[in-house]
């Protein structure tokens, strides 16, 4: 009867740390930096690229004041649907420098399938540089920014696509002197059916 009662114990407990143990969230593990799955320690650099035929859906990151005003990060892949067929090719776009607001897309009707940033002391912030894939001859259309992320200075970022048929196509930031963090809105865009004759949209 004991040995019953031990073996349904520890069920309900296996049940109940897999929904639970690793905080709830689905992100893909990368380089493990902890139980959230980071990919950077605080104040290193990172570069984070998408399986192939995937794109960035999801983006999460904590701020700590005491380890350089810094950022650890996570994202979630998810793969494109077929109609968009596969990547006919990726590159790294031109960096955003540390310390100041910037605006970017994905030329050529990319959209975003990694991130790649270093840290640097002496600003207390990052640059950065998105991974872009182009598909075919897609072209983005019905483009909107997401709110800020995160809302204030200083807090969690957890900003998840929950449009499948929308992608991440870009960011814009700004920077806070005084804080020393960044608050970021996402450009998400819909992605044609059928080729189009735009180079970069």
């Amino acid at each position: 009867m004991d040995l019953t009662l031990l073996w349904a114990l520890l069920s309900l407990v296996s049940v109940a740390w897999g929904q639970y143990g690793d905080y709830g969230y689905p992100y893909q593990q990368y380089h493990d930096y902890g139980d959230d799955g980071w990919v950077n320690l605080h104040r290193q650099g990172f570069s984070y690229q998408c399986p192939p035929g995937q794109v960035v859906m999801a983006v999460r990151s904590i701020f700590s004041k005491k380890e350089g005003s810094d950022r650890q990060w996570n994202y979630e892949c998810m793969p494109t649907p077929q109609t968009l067929g596969e990547p006919t090719e990726c590159w790294w776009e031109e960096i955003n420098r540390a310390g100041m607001e910037w605006y970017q897309t994905c030329s050529n009707n990319g959209l975003v399938a990694g991130f790649q940033s270093r840290y640097f002391e002496s600003v207390l912030d990052r640059e950065w540089q998105f991974y872009c894939c182009r598909y075919s001859k897609r072209c983005p259309y019905s483009c909107w920014l997401t709110t800020e992320y995160p809302g204030h200075y200083g807090e969690e970022i957890d900003m998840v696509s929950y449009s499948y048929d929308y992608y991440i196509r870009g960011a814009t930031t700004t920077f806070s002197a005084v804080e020393r963090d960044r608050q970021w809105k996402f450009i998400m865009c819909r992605m044609t059916d059928y080729d189009c004759e735009f180079a970069s949209v």
